[in-house]
């Protein structure tokens, strides 16, 4: 029989301290995942000077990752919701793994055009798999730090990355980082093995349910809507933060490459670090008695809201102020980022999770495409960034509004019985 702690859903043969070795993994491993998926705009200008590369097929690499991360996110939540989800994140971090170390050893456009696309496939099967894992062993009061630690992960992953690939590349240069960041990285795979979360049974009940909601079911709910476009907002700003602001720090506001690491990096941990906290936060909030509707959704229209102001005001500001505001923008942002998938998981219950993962993560990562792409036009159009943070404000207004108004009552979904099947 299953017991209960403070934190995990205890099962059998998974003890609390293995659960939380479990979630100590999932955390490194989307370390690892951001720092993959971002290093290439650390290395943006050494590519512009070394394969004489305009900014819109800068754009067009950054965005390559995109689409197939994108694509591939409704195979990989079906995946997850059938095959044990331990081994599927398995697969998919050798993957994206291997694909960073062969990034190290191309010399053409199409080359990289064409392994970039790879690291998405890998990475596609993240955040389902995230999703499905903390669903499972996690309860709704617990959820909101266990999903705030792997936002944490994520944000901190281009901010670390950052401050070491920046150093490590203006030394040696960007190959050698790719090379032994990717290979080494499969040394992850060891203790996952070891300590990856057994699959949970279902009754079959339970099976009956699974089989009869699908991709159709999840659609005609306004709230899963809500997470679509509530995502999209939010990744749309990460991702040209995280895609951008190297380039933008020093082709556009001339930092030397020194100021601009220490700039960005700081944006970057200060994003994991309140995505941490907020994540804390939200759960003291439902601790003391307020609804998850209300904690959830304060947190993230807040978070985004506020990032997409700050942003849009750094845009127009003199270097110094346009530093902080950057860098306080970048928290705000780290405050909705907690709360996310906390809402997913709720709204979703335990058999449709990771379809609708996939799926929100398929639409909301969109973005990935859109922002890398239509900056990098907008930059070589205009020769300057102003449009671009406009852009990207109004999307975030925008997503802040889906949060509020179009995701209802944070609570489980009732799917359809079998015997309603018509």
């Amino acid at each position: 029989m299953a017991a209960q702690n403070s934190s995990f859903t205890i099962r059998s043969g998974f003890s609390s301290r293995n659960a939380h070795i479990a979630l100590t993994l999932l955390v490194l491993s989307v370390f690892l995942n951001y720092i993959d998926r971002s290093n290439l705009s650390i290395a943006l200008p050494y590519l512009k000077d070394e394969l004489g590369l305009s900014p819109s097929r800068l754009g067009i690499l950054l965005s390559a990752f995109f689409w197939t991360y994108s694509t591939f996110q409704l195979v990989s939540g079906w995946l997850v919701d059938r095959i044990p989800v331990g081994w599927v994140l398995a697969v998919g971090f050798v993957l994206w793994s291997a694909a960073t170390g062969v990034t190290g050893l191309l010399h053409s456009f199409t080359g990289l055009l064409i392994v970039r696309t790879v690291l998405g496939l890998g990475e596609s099967v993240a955040y389902p798999s995230y999703s499905k894992i903390l669903e499972q062993h996690f309860s709704e009061a617990r959820r909101g730090f266990a999903n705030s630690l792997v936002a944490a992960g994520a944000a901190a992953g281009p901010g670390i990355g950052l401050f070491v690939a920046g150093t490590f590349m203006e030394r040696f240069g960007w190959r050698p980082f790719f090379i032994l960041l990717g290979f080494l990285s499969l040394l992850w795979l060891i203790p996952w093995i070891i300590w990856m979360p057994p699959a949970k049974k279902r009754s079959s009940r339970e099976r009956s349910s699974h089989s009869q909601s699908g991709i159709l079911d999840i659609l005609l709910q306004r709230s899963a809507w809500g997470t679509f476009a509530g995502l999209f907002s939010i990744n749309y700003v990460f991702y040209f933060l995280i895609t951008w602001l190297p380039y933008y720090l020093s082709r556009d506001r001339n930092l030397p490459t020194t100021t601009m690491v220490l700039v960005a990096g700081t944006a970057y941990l200060l994003n994991s670090f309140t995505a941490a906290i907020s994540g804390w936060l939200s759960d003291l909030c439902l601790a003391l008695g307020s609804t998850p509707t209300r904690v959830r959704k304060t947190f993230l229209a807040t978070g985004i809201g506020g990032a997409g102001m700050l942003l849009l005001l750094c845009a127009f500001a003199p270097n110094r102020p346009a530093i902080y505001l950057l860098v306080l923008g970048s928290a705000f942002l780290g405050i909705c980022n907690s709360n996310i998938w906390a809402v997913t998981q709720t709204l979703a219950g335990p058999n449709v999770v990771g379809r609708w993962a996939g799926l929100q993560n398929f639409l909301g990562n969109l973005s990935g495409i859109a922002a890398p792409a239509l900056t990098g036009f907008l930059v070589e159009r205009t020769q300057h960034f102003f449009s671009a943070f406009a852009v990207m404000a109004v999307v975030a207004l925008l997503g802040a509004m889906s949060w509020i108004f179009l995701v209802g009552r944070v609570e489980p979904i009732v799917w359809r019985e079998p015997q309603d099947r018509t």
